[in-house]
């Protein structure tokens, strides 16, 4: 699934549903008296164009100057509510193959015997849609709607095809492809593999074309013409990265609002975290993950956390549920069965579940139908896995009887998803992962609240924390934001968890809980009085003494951009198939391993999603950077060097490419601006760690390196990696080369003969750092009677004579280390750590792993220790300057 913006394209969002002439009126009415003369607004021949709309297709094929006077002038009018760039989508359809057949047994070896689950010949049976069947529950009189690739008219496994609409610029209702066959029989064919509401009324709605193209003005459309046509249930087996798609994403609540039941799939990106495909990962939609026949979640299925809240927070529990999603039978093209795998099948048993199960209460007028009643039942009825954790998992395996029993006994209030939390049960991962102690960073959770009460809701008074005295509570120091409205019919809350001084050297369980009050509306005419609904949230909490500094880590989530806040390349150039940079890089996503890694030798790593203006450093060992790509302010610039020269603080840095030549060729068109536009940064932001690093005399230059070497047993591989071009020399540091090919050069001049030539670069720094400099260096510039220039203007040559001229000091601080069993002695300070490649960390695409390297360099940051194969390896010369160009030259 990938998606780019429409070049001269723009969507006009109006703040109401108008008729052709009025929109066209409030356009003409904005570029009245402006530079813009070659504009039309683009027809939309489609079911949707007798009915009133909430935006128009405008086309602007004018000169940059124009085009932005004209946007500026449509955004200023009172009835345009937004304008947005048209985008074309593009999806693949990646079926996921069969598991290869197992070898042949050897006649020397035995085997025990093991359970075989057998592939069931209806999906139905096995989750005991038969059961409700037979007592007349069918899917009768819910409309479902399926948008994807159409069905044929004729097609046998169909009773009640109700309507089949076209939003492609294709002239076809039929199915090309044969996925929109298959996900409409999974929710309703009633002959050979049946479905789960064979006479539910089936809306079919053709938004891809043969090519699995669309756009999303084609999805927007038929958006609207769903919500004419009050479709109850609706299945979307489609899914991207790209939830800043807001007029799609807007639709999408809108849709909720009107009580559309949204079912969607979460993505095929497993297994690595913080994978959730949009729009699965909105609060108001049901997303859905996949697993196989024997209750294990399918590798391919995404994983959640949600990536919206980051870095203030963990993430959002997401998928909502699971079910069958490999090797699924479902109706083939023109009749018979196939089987197909992967979340875009499991979204449709979902969806025809949903479907099957509305149809059983329409009739009660108990029962208030909707997205957050819905989707209680689901969560209420589900069975929890016993070998998956909540964010693989959701609230656990569909069952469609409990889940059925659940919403005929429906009566409207408020749920929290996840209902507790609890860091002692191993479905709570990763919060199960590491305790809290006094003085860590506080643990962040996020919550979902459902209003089954309303569409629109508010909490009322504040959220209130009651900690339970006989069980340690009054030790957690709790504090909590929310959303003070919910709509539609979801909020969201934030429990901010940390231990207060008088936990500082207990260990124990802490407990306490929550309590939130939603009000919604009276609803119906019977109703005078306000729905009031109260939750609780239990917290329970295991506490450690606080550990010693050399053991704790804190990993800066701040300076990582979630994606899409912009464009953010790949980091490895190489990986073509995947081009954003779009998982978080969070300790508990694509460094999940990473992470493990460190907790498994005994380090505590706290997650840092504020700026280095925030934190004690006196509480840490090491500051974790890896793949920064915002900006350090000129004060977090400042304060590291001080935390480093006076407070011991160390840092392990490990970047990434940045070259402006090579970004030049990864280039976009931003219809927003009109213009070519680069991305916002390289794999990491160089020149921000250059700003940061100044002060310590080290530079990254903008050689893109790339190339497989060893490091005495280890084989390694710097896949796009930066290369450090100063760095300090003398006895406290250590420089490592190696010999590594120019991916940049080959990039911007692929016939360049240079670019297939080995040269020697320097890829790993580390350096002692001298408390005496942070004084002396001040001194020398007062004597002189000038005053201390700001930390940005201090160049790194101006440092090097002093860090010569400590050389000795340095030599005598490791002796008095060695002769005092690793104390550090008073003069020393911070150590700092600088590789130039985050890829061998990064399980996206994971070659050649160095979690070895991390060991070696947290082993050195906090004990002063250097391993003999990295001071074998130290090839430090006399000279900081190692390369001829640093990042300024280069720019200039």
């Amino acid at each position: 699934f990938s998606t780019k913006i429409v070049q001269n394209e723009y969507i006009v969002q109006f703040n109401g549903y108008y008729k052709p002439k009025e929109r066209e009126s409030f356009i003409q009415s904005a570029l009245n008296g402006s530079k813009v003369q070659k504009w039309r607004i683009l027809p939309r021949n489609n079911p949707a164009q007798d009915f009133p709309s909430d935006f128009d297709v405008l086309t602007l094929e004018e000169a940059i100057e124009f085009a932005d006077d004209g946007l500026a002038l449509l955004r200023t009018h009172p009835s345009i509510k937004s304008i947005s760039p048209q985008r074309m989508v593009h999806r693949a359809l990646k079926y996921q193959p069969a598991p290869p057949a197992p070898p042949p047994q050897s006649p020397n070896r035995h085997t025990n015997r093991r359970l075989l689950r057998a592939i069931p010949r209806q999906i139905t049976a096995l989750l005991k849609a038969d059961v409700l069947w037979s007592m007349g529950i069918t899917g009768q009189g819910v409309k479902v709607a399926v948008f994807d690739t159409g069905l044929a008219k004729s097609h046998p496994h169909f009773k009640r095809i109700k309507e089949r609409t076209n939003w492609t610029n294709e002239k076809t209702l039929d199915d090309g492809v044969s996925h929109g066959t298959f996900v409409a029989g999974i929710i309703a064919s009633s002959k050979e593999c049946f479905g789960f509401a064979p006479d539910a009324e089936l809306h079919i709605f053709r938004v891809f074309t043969n090519n699995q193209v669309s756009y999303t003005s084609w999805f927007l459309d038929a958006f609207n013409y769903a919500i004419l046509k009050k479709i109850n249930v609706l299945n979307l087996s489609i899914g991207g990265p790209d939830f800043l798609d807001q007029p799609f994403v807007d639709k999408v609540l809108e849709l909720s609002a009107n009580r559309v039941i949204m079912v969607s799939a979460i993505g095929n990106d497993g297994p690595l975290y913080g994978t959730l495909n949009n729009p699965g990962d909105q609060m108001d939609v049901i997303g859905v993950g996949g697993m196989d026949y024997a209750d294990n979640i399918a590798k391919f299925s995404s994983r959640g956390m949600t990536t919206w809240e980051l870095p203030y927070g963990y993430g959002r529990l997401k998928p909502d549920i699971v079910t069958y999603g490999s090797q699924v039978k479902g109706s083939n093209l023109n009749g018979g069965c196939k089987s197909l795998s992967g979340t875009s099948v499991a979204s449709p048993m979902v969806a025809g579940a949903v479907t099957l199960i509305a149809s059983g209460v329409l009739d009660r007028p108990g029962v208030d139908l909707n997205p957050a009643s819905m989707k209680q039942a689901l969560i209420e009825g589900a069975e929890r896995l016993a070998d998956n954790n909540m964010f693989e998992q959701g609230h656990g395996k569909l069952n469609i009887l409990r889940s059925m029993k659940a919403l005929a006994a429906y009566r409207p209030r408020v749920t929290l998803s996840p209902a507790y939390l609890d860091f002692t049960e191993d479905y709570m991962w990763p919060y199960t992962t590491q305790s809290l102690y006094y003085s860590a960073m506080p643990v962040i959770a996020n919550v979902t609240i459902l209003n089954g009460m309303g569409v629109f809701g508010r909490v009322i008074n504040r959220p209130t924390w009651h900690p339970y005295s006989n069980e340690h509570g009054e030790l957690l120091n709790v504090s909590i934001s929310y959303s003070e409205q919910l709509w539609p019919w979801s909020g969201w809350m934030a429990v901010h968890i940390g231990v207060n001084e008088a936990g500082r050297g207990f260990e124990g369980i802490a407990q306490g809980h929550i309590t939130l009050t939603v009000q919604s509306p009276p609803q119906g005419e019977n109703e005078r009085e306000p729905r009031n609904g109260t939750v609780s949230f239990a917290i329970k909490v295991r506490i450690i003494p606080q550990p010693p500094r050399q053991k704790r880590i804190l990993w800066d989530q701040y300076h990582s951009l979630r994606y899409p806040p912009g464009y953010l390349p790949r980091d490895n150039l190489k990986i073509k198939s995947d081009p954003l940079d779009w998982r978080a890089d969070h300790v508990h996503t694509n460094f999940k391993d990473m992470y493990t890694h460190l907790r498994n030798a005994g380090y505590y790593v706290e997650v840092l999603g504020a700026p280095y203006t925030c934190f004690n450093a006196s509480h840490y060992g090491t500051l974790l950077v890896v793949d920064p790509e915002e900006e350090f302010f000129p004060a977090e610039v400042a304060k590291l060097r001080e935390d480093v020269l006076e407070r011991q603080l160390s840092v392990i840095v490990f970047a990434d490419w940045y070259n402006t030549s090579v970004m030049r060729r990864i280039k976009f068109y931003d219809e927003n601006t009109r213009q070519w536009w680069m991305p916002d940064t390289g794999g990491a932001n160089v020149p921000a760690l250059n700003d940061l690093l100044r002060g310590f005399g080290i530079a990254l230059g903008d050689r893109v390196a790339d190339g497989y070497f060893d490091m005495r047993d280890h084989r390694m591989y710097y896949a796009s990696g930066a290369n450090i071009v100063r760095f300090p020399v003398g006895e406290g540091t250590i420089l490592v080369e190696r010999d590594l090919l120019d991916e940049g050069l080959a990039i911007t001049q692929p016939d360049e003969p240079r670019s297939k030539v080995r040269t020697r670069t320097a890829i790993l720094g580390m350096l002692q750092t001298d408390r005496r400099f942070n004084r002396e260096d001040a001194m020398n510039r007062v004597d002189a009677g000038k005053e201390p220039l700001p930390e940005d203007d201090r160049d790194g040559d101006d440092l090097g004579q002093l860090l010569r001229e400590r050389t000795k000091a340095v030599k005598q601080h490791n002796s008095t280390t060695a002769r005092t069993g690793g104390r550090p002695e008073l003069l020393a300070g911070g150590r700092i750590a600088l590789y130039g490649d985050s890829n061998c960390l990064d399980s996206t695409h994971l070659e050649k792993p160095c979690f070895w390297l991390l060991d070696s360099l947290l082993e050195y940051t906090m004990t002063a220790h250097v391993t003999s194969l990295l001071r074998d390896l130290n090839v430090s010369r006399q000279v900081e300057q190692i390369e001829g160009r640093t990042w300024k030259d280069s720019l200039e």
